[in-house]
């Protein structure tokens, strides 16, 4: 039994549709149906008539509801009061931000913040794009950080959450240097050759940007996956070592550019991809618990954007 698969029932209770909820849940449609039939296995009984529309619970499910309302309000209320006793944490910021975004930009980022807003302590929880969003919509961080493309915008109502940016970054194809100071491999491929390709693991959002990359590009790629991760970090790894192409962002590889370990594998805005960094927040009307410190914070944001 997980939480969540409450939380998932409730939100179904509240607009009688599971793709309504899926949305608001920050998951697939699928993947909600499977949890709240996980939820009715530990239950026992049918919670949900799925006959009707727009759907409705059963009359074990209406007993169920109240239930689970009182029971995800006395974890909520426990959550607080253990919160409340972390005094050391209140000048603590925790920030959910994206494995790559761990990487290259909260460091310098961070440095830059410090330079320009003064002493901050911060916590940083690097997850992958849909668990940062989650830990935001779940209440569990004071800030997120992410990347924005608007062919995959994240699932956060603006009603609920505000943004800020701050910045862009360039999504670029890169291979290792030839001894001779060119790049390993080219894009666009010559006439009938296959170009090693190092690619993101499915879902990963990265890996959707470089797919609409692809798509967009004059002529096929030619690319041959050959390896996959999640992490931009483990593509840079291999694209190090020769094993293939790889789509990265222009930050991560700063040091590598500059000493010439791998070169752009394209001319410059070809089959490369603009994204923007944003920061988001609850907003305070709706905010379950508010750090004064990241309330000073994102005001100094909000007056720097």
């Amino acid at each position: 039994m997980e939480t969540k698969w409450l939380e998932d029932f409730v939100s179904l209770a509240e607009t009688r549709s599971f793709s309504r909820s899926a949305q608001l849940r920050h998951v697939t449609q699928p993947a909600f149906s499977r949890r709240i039939q996980a939820l009715e296995a530990w239950a026992g009984t049918d919670l949900v008539d799925r006959s009707a529309y727009p759907t409705r619970l059963t009359p074990a499910g209406e007993t169920f509801h109240a239930q689970a309302l009182e029971i995800l309000g006395s974890l909520q209320a426990t959550r607080n009061m253990m919160r409340s006793h972390q005094v050391s944490g209140h000048d603590m910021i925790e920030f959910a931000v994206p494995h790559t975004l761990a990487f290259t930009f909260f460091p310098h980022w961070v440095t830059e913040l410090r330079r320009r807003f003064g002493a901050l302590k911060s916590r940083l929880i690097a997850l992958n794009v849909h668990d940062a969003v989650m830990r935001m919509a779940e209440g569990s961080c004071d800030l997120l950080i992410a990347y924005h493309h608007p062919s995959q915008p994240l699932q956060l109502s603006p009603e609920r959450y505000e943004m800020l940016s701050l910045g862009h970054e360039t999504l670029v194809a890169y291979a290792k240097a030839n001894g001779d100071g060119t790049p390993m491999f080219r894009l666009p491929p010559a006439p009938g050759e296959r170009i090693p390709f190092l690619s993101y693991a499915a879902g990963a959002y990265l890996g959707r940007l470089v797919e609409l990359i692809v798509k967009q590009a004059g002529s096929p790629l030619a690319l041959d996956p050959i390896y996959e991760t999640d992490m931009a970090e483990g593509l840079k790894a291999m694209a190090l070592e020769g094993h293939g192409l790889a789509f990265l962002p222009a930050s991560s590889v700063k040091k590598e550019l500059k000493s010439r370990r791998l070169l752009p594998a394209a001319a410059p805005g070809v089959c490369e991809l603009t994204m923007e960094v944003r920061i988001y927040r609850e907003r305070p009307e709706f905010a379950r618990h508010t750090k004064p410190v990241a309330q000073s914070l994102w005001d100094f944001l909000k007056r720097q954007a």
